[in-house]
């Protein structure tokens, strides 16, 4: 299938579903023709008629859009059995991209088997998918879209030595307390109720924001939500890895089996093991800014050669093809 018009199923906005319009976008330089359905929740009772009418709304978006595919990104509210039906009225492919790490990975493996093809963003997560639906799975890591996290030159509120943006988790709030006396600046829900109360800046409410308070930073820090009895190590990289690489901001990660696929720690980026290397870590790179900033370039280039959406659709797109022949 070659150029196909795709319903694209997922949520969007402007703050933690803003990949899903990026993502719509780049299908579209592919010289696709994307259509969105926006999945996300509405209040009151208009909310509860819209749920149960999910099912009629979306056989409705296919048939106007005329779509060969629908392409979900997660699309946590839509259960199994309404894929599976909606998958034989239609008679299009179904495909999932699946954005989640192993938090998530019961409802992943519930809802997987009523997709024709899905796709994982981490070999941790392909893995499970793969043995449950006794078929491989291709692993699709996240990406950024580079025009939008993009360098750019923050000040005022925004400049800090240290900045992490996200939410607040006591795992997170436990690695950053170490970084205080570096100059630590909080972005995120939740960092207003923890003990670094007092080094919060903000909420990130949306893009530009969460672009312009890493922008600002000298280092970012990404520290990645982890499940405590996965049985391993965890693989599956979070969207901020990607990001701050495109912004171009020096970034220290904590370590991610699937890390060294993507980049290469000492060239792109910095990951750490642990609260006393992430400090050394950290300490060594602000004596040394000016090798530690090649690091973000080395990084922002990285993405533009092999981590943008428009790489990831190219192999969606090439996915549902060769599905297509079998």
């Amino acid at each position: 299938m070659s150029e196909p018009a795709v319903l694209v199923v997922a949520e969007f906005d402007d703050a933690v579903h803003a990949h899903a319009a990026q993502r719509c976008r780049a299908l579209e330089r592919l010289e696709c023709r994307v259509e969105a359905f926006d999945l996300r929740s509405r209040t009151g009772w208009l909310g509860r008629f819209a749920a149960k009418d999910l099912r009629t709304r979306l056989r409705k978006a296919i048939d106007t859009t005329r779509a060969d595919v629908v392409l979900a990104i997660g699309a946590k509210v839509l259960d199994a059995q309404t894929v599976q039906e909606l998958s034989a009225v239609t008679g299009i492919p179904w495909i999932n991209w699946f954005p989640d790490d192993l938090r998530t990975i019961d409802d992943v493996l519930e809802r997987a088997a009523a997709y024709q093809q899905v796709f994982a963003a981490g070999s941790d997560v392909a893995e499970r998918l793969a043995k449950t639906l006794e078929r491989p799975v291709e692993v699709i890591p996240l990406a950024a879209d580079p025009s939008i996290y993009r360098p750019v030159r923050s000040r005022d509120q925004y400049r800090a030595n240290v900045v992490f943006a996200g939410h607040a988790t006591p795992r997170r709030e436990a690695l950053l307390a170490g970084l205080v006396e570096f100059g630590l600046a909080l972005w995120g829900p939740g960092w207003r109720r923890t003990s670094l109360r007092d080094y919060c800046r903000g909420e990130v409410p949306n893009t530009e924001t969460y672009v312009r308070a890493y922008g600002g930073a000298s280092v970012a820090i990404n520290i990645h939500h982890t499940v405590s009895d996965c049985g391993g190590p965890e693989a599956t990289l979070n969207q901020r890895v990607f990001e701050v690489a495109s912004i171009g901001v020096p970034q220290i990660v904590d370590r991610r089996t699937d890390l060294d696929l993507h980049f290469e720690a000492g060239r792109h980026l910095l990951a750490f093991d642990d609260a006393d290397h992430l400090r050394a870590i950290v300490k060594a790179a602000l004596h040394d800014l000016p090798q530690v900033e090649l690091l973000g370039t080395a990084a922002r280039k990285e993405v533009l050669a092999r981590h943008t959406y428009m790489h990831r659709m190219k192999q969606i797109l090439s996915g549902i093809a060769v599905s297509q022949l079998h």
